[in-house]
């Protein structure tokens, strides 16, 4: 994989975002803790179970990353 997952997701970021991904993407931008280089699931997962607040639901990562996974394939 080329990108950390953290980069990908960057290009969700929206100033008024319409869907989970966005408001994700807008959330981990803000949050200065988030494992920025990380391209591992395991890793990413563990983070935003103790600190992802800000995540509705473990889905929406979990939706994220497979986009991530076919992206970076």
């Amino acid at each position: 994989m080329s990108r950390s997952f953290y980069h990908y997701l960057m290009k969700y970021r929206h100033p008024s975002p319409k869907d989970s991904i966005s408001n994700f993407a807008n959330n981990a931008y803000e949050d200065h803790s988030f494992p920025k280089t990380s391209s591992d699931y395991h890793e990413l997962s563990s983070y935003l179970e103790f600190n992802g607040q800000y995540l509705e639901s473990m889905t929406v990562f979990d939706e994220a990353w497979e986009i991530y996974l076919q992206s970076e394939g």
